[in-house]
């Protein structure tokens, strides 16, 4: 009886031993897992324009940091986002779909009558998916995706928040921190968004810092925080420059002196800041050994502000717009470990295709039940694949009874504004959008906007509107509007409206 309980305990000895060894040799292929895989950093900028960086024509703007960033990965020269305006395009960036699909299509204020609403949390976000992954999810800097705690990033699949939840923001402490608190004696509800603390995760901070240089050293903070826990990030570095309102550092607006339009000059200041941000974060990435391994993503997250300092050209029209200046944005892929450098990607691609992309290259598993618009952009970029081409890329804002609609399809593409006739353009060699080609091509001009109003279809009724009469006008049954939207008698403009 002895020996055999003798055995039992040296049996029992080797299968906790064997459990024991099993269990760090996972952990430690875990870890290896982990530390083999690839961060993402997503630099999303604010109402900058296509002409605002140097890796795109910029002139009279210095972007240093992001042009080598550029030149040494992937330049997209037809890189589009879901939506004109900010927080509808940010809801697509998040969720991977269209935001008319998800009831998304306007801007959310909080002014004190919607505070329970946002993107529905039926939605799972690319950050839900990464995290899952083991990664460490971050977003700093802009969020406009909701206010209540539901929606708040801690809640939607972010590790941390250092930012603020509002739709901008002013940029020097010591005076919103003035108006604040003014606002806050005199009993105002609410108080204006752009004034309020910024908060760290659900905490309240005192910053003193110019907000942009404060975002970038929070990223630089969370770099050098993962590569201490030995753990791949995912951030979503959302800086709220260039937007209104023009504020910028004394030291930066003597850099560009010799612009002579005050605002302009701001702007270029102002954009200039984040390049330096950009660029101490790339210090970090390498001091770490992390910068082979991360992919960097920059672009923005609508179209440039012309009416504050922003330039488009050589395309037409502005952040709001169906014109290619409304949501065709400059953006770069920066990963040395899989791009080739200097590579230019001609072929249409959209924000929505971050979603599969950054899943794909995190090696993380999309729920099966999770709808997507978008596609997997590595095949294209990495082995010459083609699953881009032929894909229509859409936009659509709602006006008073009407919508502003644009679409393309590799080198063609129509657009709508103004409730005016449809114009058909071949994009790829008039980026702005000069010359009809309605009457000449009128079946590619049908054939498109059938696809359009078939998308469209797709739609539901917005969850929140940005204003009272939108509100009537949705109630009323003039929105959507898309019986006239999409009529036929008004695809082909006469002969004599026809640019020759």
């Amino acid at each position: 009886m002895k020996n055999q309980n003798n055995l039992k305990w040296y049996l029992s000895g080797l299968t906790i031993a064997f459990l024991g060894t099993s269990s760090f040799a996972n952990g430690k292929a875990k870890e290896k897992d982990n530390c083999d895989k690839p961060n993402i950093l997503l630099i999303l900028t604010d109402d900058l324009g296509y002409n605002d960086v140097g890796f795109n024509g910029s002139t009279d703007i210095k972007t240093p940091a992001l042009d080598q960033l550029a030149k040494n990965g992937v330049v997209f020269t037809s890189a589009y986002v879901s939506h004109p305006f900010c927080g509808p395009s940010r809801a697509s960036i998040m969720t991977g779909r269209y935001p008319h699909v998800i009831g998304t299509p306007y801007n959310l204020r909080d002014d004190g009558t919607r505070p329970n609403l946002g993107v529905p949390v039926s939605e799972t976000y690319i950050s839900n998916v990464m995290q899952e992954a083991g990664y460490y999810t971050s977003v700093v800097g802009k969020w406009h995706l909701g206010f209540a705690p539901q929606y708040h990033p801690n809640n939607r699949g972010f590790d941390e928040f250092y930012g603020f939840l509002a739709g901008g923001h002013d940029y020097f402490p010591d005076q919103f921190k003035q108006a604040y608190e003014k606002q806050l004696s005199e009993g105002r509800h609410p108080i204006r968004e752009y004034i309020r603390p910024l908060v760290h995760n659900q905490d309240e901070v005192e910053e003193t810092e110019y907000v942009t240089d404060a975002l970038s050293r929070e990223a630089v903070r969370i770099v050098n925080d993962a590569a201490e826990r030995k753990q791949p990030f995912f951030m979503y570095l959302a800086y709220n420059a260039p937007h209104v309102p023009l504020q910028a550092k004394k030291e930066d607006l003597e850099k560009f002196a010799d612009i002579a339009d005050v605002d302009r000059r701001t702007y270029a200041a102002m954009v200039y800041a984040v390049d330096r941000g950009v660029e101490q974060i790339v210090e970090s990435l390498k001091k770490n050994g992390q910068f082979e391994n991360t992919l960097i993503v920059f672009l923005s997250d609508n179209g440039g502000n012309t009416d504050h300092g922003a330039s488009n050209d050589p395309l037409k029209g502005m952040k709001g717009d169906a014109w290619e200046g409304g949501y065709r944005t400059p953006m770069f892929f920066h990963y040395p470990n899989k791009l080739k450098a200097g590579m230019k990607f001609d072929t249409p691609v959209t924000s929505l295709d971050f979603y599969p992309t950054f899943a794909k290259i995190a090696g993380a598993k999309i729920p099966e039940a999770k709808k997507m618009d978008g596609k997997d952009m590595m095949g294209d970029l990495i082995n010459g694949e083609t699953n881009l081409k032929g894909r229509p890329v859409y936009l659509l804002r709602y006006r008073e009874g009407y919508a502003d609609v644009g679409m393309r399809i590799d080198d063609w593409k129509i657009t709508r504004m103004g409730n005016e006739p449809w114009n058909l353009f071949k994009i790829s060699d008039d980026l702005g959008e000069k010359k009809d080609m309605s009457y000449r091509h009128p079946d590619k001009l049908k054939e498109m906007v059938e696809m359009t109003e078939e998308w469209s279809k797709t739609h539901i009724r917005p969850l929140w509107v940005y204003s009272q009469k939108d509100l009537e006008l949705w109630n009323s049954g003039v929105l959507p509007g898309y019986e006239g939207t999409f009529e036929v008698e008004k695809l082909v403009a006469p002969p004599s409206a026809v640019s020759e």
